[in-house]
């Protein structure tokens, strides 16, 4: 269902118009993500400090199937945030926002049983050494797909400001859990419970402004229309977070749980590229869906976003190209291995190159997807599972990986 859109007097004040918008919206969700970013890699170093390479193995793969299963959450946040960007009233945004969190609800209950019926082969494969994580996992997946719906209802309404304060939230409580519940000796098993608590606590933050909680009964229609567009998201995320994520779990099955660990710990932190690269998408795509006629205005949405992400992407591989030799060593403490010289850093710059080419790639893909139905997300699923088979096949050792 199209939104007529005013433009402005002239085609280059548009664009000025648009690429004020997005560089305004991407500041607030970068300095989001800046500070979500900066408080993960003080979680990631604490915990790597507190654990040791082993132990930090088996509480990042459990965070990292958390990740895959986002590819649900993230969905439904694309599909609210795409449709309540073009919604032309109040009434019809209550009504979409509606439909989809009871959607999320179901999805989020049955995901949670599988997932904690599963839990003894899952935990099989990957070597962990108790059920107990992906159980809590499961108590936080049932809050996690909901929050989606929320989180795209802020998006969509170009709330960056209060997307961006949950989405800090959520990693605020997750570290100040993880350090106290440590401390009192619950080691992996606290820093998965803590990572429930945060998500529950965000869903809760995330509650929606008094009108739109008021039931409308146009949202099943609006959104009847758009359902190829909600298979083109799921199938979009599940390659994302396949691409993102799969080799740490992998990783994980081939490796013993020091080098798991290891592995684990520089993915983290390439990963940042992706987590600020992300901040900026977030905030093109309510845009880019607004001004799906007016091709001066979409280029000017593109072209500022794609500038965004490639300054993020070269400041990040510089970053991990200078950074000294000794400095993993004392991030990480002495529970990690102290390997041959660069080794960590190698690692790093590798994973950030790759990182980088994909956030670019990524953006591109949105930019289509918040425009028309494509096949954009069919190719990214079927590169993910050549980087699946890849891996299966060259896993000699972590370079390899």
């Amino acid at each position: 269902m199209a939104t007529t859109v005013t433009d402005p007097p002239t085609n280059t004040s548009a664009g000025e118009h648009l690429r004020a918008r997005v560089v305004g919206g991407s500041a607030i969700m970068l300095l989001g993500s800046i500070f979500v970013g900066g408080m993960n890699l003080i979680y990631n170093f604490a915990i790597a400090h507190k654990l040791g390479a082993g132990q930090f193995g088996h509480a990042s793969v459990t965070y990292t199937l958390l990740m895959l299963l986002s590819s649900v959450t993230l969905s439904f946040q694309l599909v609210c945030s795409k449709f309540v960007a073009r919604s032309t009233s109040e009434g019809e945004r209550a009504a979409i926002y509606h439909h989809l969190h009871r959607r999320a609800w179901m999805y989020s209950v049955s995901i949670g049983l599988l997932l904690a019926i599963a839990s003894p082969e899952i935990s099989r494969y990957l070597n962990l050494p108790t059920t107990v994580f992906l159980r809590l996992l499961a108590a936080g997946i049932v809050f996690y797909i909901p929050l989606g719906v929320r989180r795209g209802l802020l998006q969509g309404s170009c709330d960056f400001r209060a997307l961006a304060v949950n989405l800090s939230l959520e990693v605020v409580v997750k570290l100040v859990g993880a350090v106290v519940l440590m401390s009192l000796g619950y080691g992996v098993t606290g820093v998965v419970g803590a990572m429930t608590a945060s998500l529950i606590v965000a869903y809760f933050v995330a509650v929606p402004p008094r009108h739109t909680r008021v039931v409308q009964s146009t949202g099943q229609a609006v959104l009847q229309t758009g359902f190829d567009e909600g298979i083109q998201a799921i199938i979009f995320f599940i390659g994302q977070v396949i691409i993102n994520n799969l080799d740490i779990l992998l990783v994980k099955h081939f490796f013993n749980a020091t080098q798991a660990g290891t592995y684990a710990a520089v993915a983290l932190v390439g990963r940042l590229v992706y987590i600020l690269s992300w901040s900026v998408i977030s905030s093109m795509f309510p845009l880019s869906a607004q001004v799906r006629s007016d091709e001066t205005s979409r280029k000017s949405v593109l072209g500022t976003a794609l500038a965004l992400v490639s300054s993020i992407a070269a400041v990040f591989t510089l970053g991990a190209w200078l950074a000294p030799t000794n400095l993993w060593q004392v991030l990480l403490g002495s529970g990690f291995p102290a390997v041959g010289r660069g080794f960590y850093s190698l690692l790093l710059v590798l994973y950030v190159i790759t990182t980088a080419v994909y956030s670019l790639a990524v953006v591109l893909m949105t930019y289509e997807i918040s425009r028309k139905i494509g096949n954009v997300s069919w190719l990214q699923l079927v590169f993910s599972g050549a980087i699946i088979v890849g891996i299966y096949i060259f896993h000699g050792n972590l370079e390899q990986v």
